[in-house]
Formats: C-alpha cells, structure tokens, sequence
C-alpha cells in the first residue's frame, strides 16, 4: 500500500513538473522577440547586420521591425512602409555587401 502511494505522489508531482516548465519555456520563447513599443530613432547601416519583422499577431502586440546590430543589440523600429526609412535600411541588407573595388591595380 505504501509503495503506491509513493508511485502515485511521484507521478502527480511529475506530471505537474514538466506541465509548469512547458508553459514557462512557452511563455519565455513567446515574448522574447517582442517588440512592446518601437522608436521613429534612425539606425546607422554600418551598425545593422540583420532584421526581422513582428507581426501583431499572436504573442506580440504590436506590428514592427527588429532590427540587430554587430553587437547583438535588438533595436525596434516601426513596421516597415513604402517610402520611410526602415524599409530603406530593409533593402540595405538585403542586397548584402558591395563588392570591393580593384584598389592600385591596373588590369590589362
């Protein structure tokens, strides 16, 4: 009779463990990227490397654009329109890096 008892506290107290660190790790992993509010604050190009877009949709609240810079930074930037500066800086670092120019070399 003791044994299970132990065998049936062990398995409730198991059950009760992994269903409290699903919904931590699924709350963590949900808000992690999230924008709660963004800045009109230029980003320089030479300090971004990468971006993504948040949708209003679903854990996060608000439409934006992430922006990540060298230092790993995560910078929030309105959602990107045809004519503004963030998509600007969008197709910056989608054409990626310019290729460097032949310097005092002469091609013949």
């Amino acid at each position: 009779m003791f044994s299970n008892a132990l065998t049936l506290w062990t398995g409730a107290l198991l059950i009760l463990s992994v269903s409290l660190w699903s919904c931590t790790t699924a709350l963590n992993d949900g808000a992690a990227d999230c924008c709660l509010t963004t800045s009109d604050r230029r980003i320089p190009q030479r300090v971004v490397m990468s971006f993504t877009i948040q949708t209003g949709d679903g854990a996060c609240r608000i439409p934006a654009t992430i922006f990540v810079t060298k230092k790993g930074l995560k910078l929030c930037a309105p959602f990107p329109s045809k004519n503004n500066w963030v998509s600007k800086l969008i197709d910056y670092i989608l054409a990626g890096p310019l290729p460097k120019k032949h310097r005092g070399t002469c091609l013949t």
